[in-house]
């Protein structure tokens, strides 16, 4: 974990795991992970080298200037010095307050990032259990390089494993799957693009559903950040972008048992694969193309404060630069919470005021589960077993909060 202007409490670490060893329900085995897979090869030669000189104002006046926003305050600490991603936002996930943000509403591609908003838009209708078998037409269109989960033409999945493939390795067989389930591949571009305006995230024209690189297929900071938050609020979602390991089905054989195999989460905040994994990091969604470079929105908690962090676009050439410049801000972020004068909001969707719940039209599935810490704060926790094949994991306990609710519980085991 790179030094910051506090000692370093939310790496990862044998001594957090150690102490918070007491009080988690869940436990799940890290095994090991292949590399990512990235969308298409990615340089970042596609993207524009320079914000424009004016942007969008939504969520407040300072958000349209480009450069780093910040308004220190006695006792903050200084933004690090060396991030060179083109465009980061960090914000509180519950209040919405925007403690600093750097060309937050640049229109820049997405990646897979762009996945979170198809997840918020097509997840909340098709029933988990329902069962679908794979045809040629369901593959048809996918680019070159794609990632994938590697579906099988003629074998059936639930969607439930469908969205495991669609998160845990940003599989893009797996959302034009999907897609073809809701509809197709233009209706699920309308129903997202939709769902984009209602949630007021202006800078994002939708082209793919898998966030490969399509001409005029642009989102910034501010919006995906939006995408994740809106994302949370809904149970499935958040069991999704937070599961570590899971075991996805293998090509169904006549006359043959059907076997599965691991597949890995690819946010390394999570795994701690290349990079130290992140204390209370629970999703949400990477990325990477061509024309995206690296993109990341992660969030994080850490004593009862929710932390959210979207990051595009490092121009550093580093192996895994995102995470880094991610677990940078974070850790500024919990440092500075409370030292600084918001720079921006992240606004509510369109219409929403006096509701309250999850968000998602439907009961939270979680809400009937306690906090893994019971009532007295929604801390994180983790348990290690000595000498044992489980590591530490850290396991959500988000408390509803009636502005914006979050997640009580973010599990991390299938």
């Amino acid at each position: 974990m790179p030094t910051t202007s506090h000692p370093p409490r939310y790496a990862a670490t044998r001594r957090y795991r150690a102490a918070l060893a007491a009080a988690a329900s869940l436990l799940l085995p890290l095994m090991t992970a292949a590399p990512a897979v990235a969308d298409n090869p990615a340089d970042g030669k596609g993207a524009p080298k320079t914000p424009p000189p004016r942007m969008s104002t939504v969520g407040g006046e300072l958000l349209g200037k480009p450069g780093p926003q910040v308004q220190l305050g006695p006792g903050a600490p200084q933004l690090p010095q060396d991030l060179s991603g083109r465009s980061w936002l960090v914000a509180d996930a519950e209040s919405g307050e925007i403690l600093a943000a750097n060309n937050a509403h640049w229109r820049l591609p997405p990646a897979s990032t762009l996945k979170m908003l198809f997840a918020d838009t097509v997840l909340p209708k098709l029933p988990r259990d329902k069962v679908h078998r794979v045809v040629p037409a369901d593959l048809e269109g996918m680019g070159a390089g794609s990632s994938a989960v590697g579906l099988h033409e003629g074998s059936s999945y639930t969607v439930h494993d469908l969205w495991l493939g669609v998160f845990l390795r940003s599989g893009n067989d797996a959302v034009r799957t999907l897609a073809t389930m809701n509809g197709g591949i233009p209706q699920t571009v309308k129903d997202m693009q939709a769902h984009a305006d209602e949630l007021q995230a202006n800078d994002t024209h939708v082209v793919s559903p898998d966030g490969y690189d399509e001409e005029g297929q642009v989102s910034s900071a501010y919006d995906l950040t939006l995408f994740a938050r809106s994302g949370l609020q809904k149970a499935d979602f958040r069991e999704y972008c937070s599961t570590v390991t899971a075991q996805f089905p293998d090509e169904e054989k006549k006359g043959e048992k059907r076997t599965s195999s691991t597949i890995v989460n690819t946010n390394r905040l999570l795994t701690g694969q290349g990079v130290p994994a992140y204390k209370g990091m629970a999703g949400v969604k990477n990325g990477s193309t061509t024309n995206a470079g690296n993109t990341f929105t992660g969030v994080a908690q850490h004593d009862g404060r929710k932390l959210l962090v979207t990051v595009m676009n490092p121009e550093k050439s580093e192996q895994y630069e995102v995470y880094t410049e991610t677990a940078k801000l974070l850790d500024w972020g919990f440092e500075a919470a409370g030292h600084v004068k918001p720079v921006g909001m992240l606004v509510p969707p369109k219409g929403t005021a006096g509701k309250s719940g999850d968000g998602s039209g439907r009961p939270d599935a979680d809400r009937t589960q306690a906090s893994v810490a019971g009532s007295g704060g929604g801390m994180w926790t983790a348990v290690g077993i000595a000498g044992g094949a489980l590591a530490a994991l850290a396991v959500a306990g988000f408390i509803v909060h009636r502005r914006h609710p979050l997640p009580e519980l973010v599990r991390k085991k299938r």
